[in-house]
C-alpha cells in the first residue's frame, strides 16, 4: 500500500476511530493519542494492509484493542460526548435532554464491557452487525443478542426511574 492508498483508505477513517476511542477512553486527548498511535502502527505495516479484505473493520478492531490496552494501563475519567449536545431547543428542553443523555451515558457505562462496546459501535458509530461481529470476534447472532440485551437493560432502568419519579410526585 503506497502513501496515496494509505491516505484514502486509512486516514479517512480517523474521525470514526477517534469517536470509538473517545467513547471507550472517555478522554479527548487520550483518544487523539490513540488515533495517532494506531495510524503510526498501520503506517509501519502498510505493505501488509493490501491483504486485508475489510480495512475499516480491521482498523476499528485494532482501535478497540488499543483502547482496551490503554484502559488496562490507566483508569480514565468520563466526560459527556459531543453527540449529546442540543442546540435547537429552549433552555428547559436542553436541560431535560442533557439530563436524559447523561443518564443514558451512565447506564451505558455500567453495562458489561461487551454490551457497552457493541451498543456504542451500533448506535453511535452506525456500524453494521457484520462489522461489529468481525471487530469483536463474535458471531453476528451474538452481536444481535448483546445489542438487544443492552438496549433492554437501558430501557428498563429509564422506565423504572420515571416510574419512581411519578410515584414520588403523586405523593406530594
Amino acid at each position: 500500500m503506497d502513501s496515496k492508498q494509505f491516505n484514502t483508505q486509512i486516514l479517512t477513517l480517523s474521525d470514526k476511530l477517534f469517536r470509538l476511542a473517545k467513547s471507550m477512553l472517555r478522554n479527548t486527548e487520550a483518544a487523539e493519542d490513540a488515533v495517532q498511535e494506531l495510524n503510526m502502527k498501520l503506517w509501519e505495516k502498510r505493505k501488509n494492509l493490501n491483504e486485508i479484505e475489510n480495512v475499516q473493520a480491521f482498523t476499528m478492531k485494532a482501535m478497540r484493542n488499543l483502547c482496551l490496552d490503554t484502559i488496562r494501563q490507566q483508569k480514565v475519567e468520563g466526560e459527556l460526548p459531543a453527540e449529546f449536545e442540543f442546540q435547537e431547543l429552549n433552555p428547559y428542553q436542553q436541560t431535560e435532554h442533557k439530563d436524559l443523555a447523561g443518564r443514558v451515558k451512565k447506564l451505558i457505562d455500567n453495562l458489561p464491557e461487551l454490551q457497552r462496546t457493541i451498543i456504542r459501535m451500533r448506535d453511535v458509530e452506525g456500524l453494521e452487525i457484520a462489522e461489529i461481529a468481525f471487530i469483536t470476534s463474535i458471531t453476528e447472532n451474538a452481536v444481535t443478542v448483546n445489542l438487544s440485551r443492552a438496549r433492554q437493560k437501558i430501557r428498563e432502568k429509564i422506565l423504572s426511574e420515571q416510574k419512581h419519579v411519578e410515584e414520588t410526585t403523586w405523593k406530594r
